[in-house]
C-alpha cells in the first residue's frame, strides 16, 4: 500500500493502475468506512482511499478546525484491507489558489433537509468530489447510504456532468444498539452515547408504520420530533422523501425514505431508513 500525496504522483500511478475502484473519505475511519473499502474490492483489483478534510464542506461555527486528523491510524487499518493506495493531499495541493474559483453547484435540493441547516456544505461536497474523481479517474465509487442526500447529489452529479463512473451505495454500518456509525460519535458523552440510538428507534417507528398502512406522513413525522425534543433532543427535522427523487412523499408512492438530523448536545446526528412499499 502506498501513500501518496501529489496530484501528479497519483496520475503517474493511475497511468498503470488497470480498473480502480475509490473511496472518498475524512479519515478519522471507522468500521462504516472500512465497509466501504470492502465493496470498492468487489469491484476492482485496485482501491484507492482518499483522506482529505474538506474545508469547502464545513460551515461557519462547524467543526473543521476540531476535525481529527488521524492519518497514521487510518493507514494502519487500511493496510489490512485490499488497499493499494491512499490519497492523502494537503489543501495547498487540492486547492493551489487557496480559495476554490470555480465550484460545483447542485441543484435545490441542496438546499434542504441538511442543506437548509448548512448553507454551502453541498457545494462543498459537490465541488472536491468533483476534483476527486478527475484527479483518480475511477471505474466505480463506493458512498454510505447514511449520508443519504449526499449520495443522492452525487448520483445527479455523475449523470449531469458526463463522470464515466459506477456509483455504488453501501448500507448504512450500526453499532449493536443501531446507533449509525460515525466519526463525530466520539464527541458523545458517556450519557449522550446511552440516548444516541433513540434517533434510529423513531425512524424504525415510523418505517414500521408505513409499512402497516400508516400513511399519514406529517403526523408520524411530528410525533418522532415531540419525542425526541422530550429526551432533550434538538430536531432539525424529521422528514419522509421519496427514495430516489428525495422530493416530498406522496400517497401511492412505494420507495421511501425517512430521514432525520438532531442535534444531542453539540454532536449532530444523521440517519435514515429506506421503506420499500409492495
Amino acid at each position: 500500500m502506498q501513500i501518496i500525496h501529489t496530484v501528479q504522483a497519483l496520475r503517474e500511478w493511475r497511468k498503470t493502475a488497470g480498473k480502480v475502484a475509490f473511496v472518498p473519505t475524512m479519515g478519522n475511519l471507522h468500521e462504516g468506512h472500512l465497509a466501504l473499502v470492502r465493496e470498492a474490492g468487489k469491484h476492482a483489483d485496485q482501491v484507492v482511499v482518499s483522506i482529505f478534510v474538506n474545508r469547502l464542506q464545513f460551515g461557519q461555527g462547524e467543526d473543521f478546525s476540531q476535525y481529527p486528523r488521524t492519518l497514521q491510524q487510518d493507514a494502519d487499518k487500511l493496510s489490512k484491507e485490499n488497499v493499494a493506495v491512499i490519497f492523502a493531499p494537503d489543501e495547498k495541493e487540492l486547492y493551489p489558489h487557496v480559495e476554490q474559483r470555480y465550484n460545483v453547484e447542485p441543484p435545490s435540493l441542496q438546499n434542504e433537509l441538511c442543506g437548509k441547516f448548512r448553507p454551502g456544505h453541498f457545494r462543498g461536497v459537490a465541488t472536491v468530489v468533483s476534483k476527486l474523481f478527475n484527479i483518480v479517474e475511477p471505474d466505480t465509487a463506493c458512498f454510505g447510504k447514511k449520508d443519504y442526500q449526499q449520495l443522492a447529489i452525487i448520483k445527479g452529479l455523475v449523470e449531469d456532468l458526463n463522470f464515466n463512473i459506477d456509483i455504488v451505495p453501501v448500507d448504512t454500518g450500526r453499532a449493536s444498539d443501531g446507533l449509525a456509525l460515525s466519526s463525530r460519535n466520539q464527541y458523545l458523552s458517556e450519557a449522550e452515547r446511552a440516548e444516541a440510538p433513540r434517533l434510529y428507534r423513531e425512524l424504525t417507528a415510523i418505517a414500521e408504520a408505513l409499512r402497516q398502512g400508516n400513511l399519514a406522513y406529517a403526523e408520524l413525522e411530528n410525533a418522532a420530533i415531540r419525542n425526541l425534543t422530550a429526551a432533550g433532543w434538538t430536531v432539525d427535522y424529521v422528514e419522509v422523501r421519496h427514495a430516489e427523487s428525495l422530493k416530498i412523499a406522496h400517497a401511492g408512492d412505494k420507495d421511501l425514505v425517512v430521514l432525520a438530523a438532531a442535534r444531542l448536545g453539540n454532536t449532530r446526528l444523521i440517519d435514515n431508513i429506506e421503506v420499500h412499499l409492495s
